[in-house]
């Protein structure tokens, strides 16, 4: 299964009062496991950086000055998405971003039921305490500390770790492959069958007993052709 786990960073906190992306970060993972494909671009908002978003991601309007709008970049962008299904953290606060730069680009708007929010998973696993992304990591030995100022691509990088640990990714991946290993070991061990006979356990007097019933059988008894090469009484 194909996911791209997703992060945006903006100007302010909601587009309806005309804040806009300023960086999107994308990491594919293909049955739970990253795949090392990825997109990431830095995006000029046409408008001013407001400082409280500053200090949040460090993303200046003079470094963005320079970057490609949005609705140049949305065909790549979705061409890299296909159908995939997202994963985001929050996942309502970036897509409502993205949806309102999609159809202000003139490009149809991704619905909800394509987006896994791992807020919301992180919530029904760990009811009751913290499920910020730095609060995640720590439950789960991630290490983010280049994680200074939020960043889309860091964080969607981060938030690929911290995703396969809430659903078990790698556990899974690594149980299949040592039932493979285990059912493969088990095959060899078949074919290549025991090294040395095992010596019978079989008496004297439970042989003669078992040749006295095979005789009253018949000579067409299929038990015949069992009985040791040699022995007067095997059918031929």
């Amino acid at each position: 299964m194909r996911e791209i786990v997703l992060d945006t960073e903006t100007t302010g906190l909601d587009p309806a009062s005309g804040h806009r992306i300023v960086e999107i970060g994308c990491i594919e993972l293909v049955n739970s496991i990253p795949t090392g494909k990825g997109f990431h671009e830095y995006l000029n908002p046409q408008r001013d950086i407001p400082e409280e978003a500053f200090r949040v991601h460090g993303l200046s309007l003079e470094f963005l000055s320079d970057k490609p709008l949005f609705s140049g970049r949305a065909v790549a962008f979705l061409a890299f998405l296909q159908d995939a299904r997202l994963v985001i953290h929050n996942a309502e606060f970036d897509m409502k971003f993205i949806n309102a730069e999609l159809a202000r680009a003139g490009h149809p708007i991704i619905g909800m039921d394509r987006v896994t929010d791992t807020l919301l998973l992180a919530r029904r696993k760990h009811p009751g305490v913290p499920n910020s992304l730095d609060a995640l990591c720590n439950r789960y030995h991630i290490d983010n500390s280049r994680r200074t100022k939020h960043g889309a691509l860091l964080d969607s990088e981060i938030l690929a770790e911290v995703y396969i640990e809430l659903t078990g990714g790698y556990q899974k991946t690594l149980e299949l492959g040592t039932a493979k290993i285990r059912t493969a070991q088990l095959a060899r061990k078949i074919v290549a069958g025991r090294p040395a006979e095992l010596s019978s356990s079989l008496t004297t007097a439970e042989a003669t007993a078992h040749l006295a019933f095979v005789a009253e059988l018949g000579e067409k008894s299929v038990w015949r052709s069992y009985l040791p090469p040699g022995n007067p009484d095997r059918q031929q």
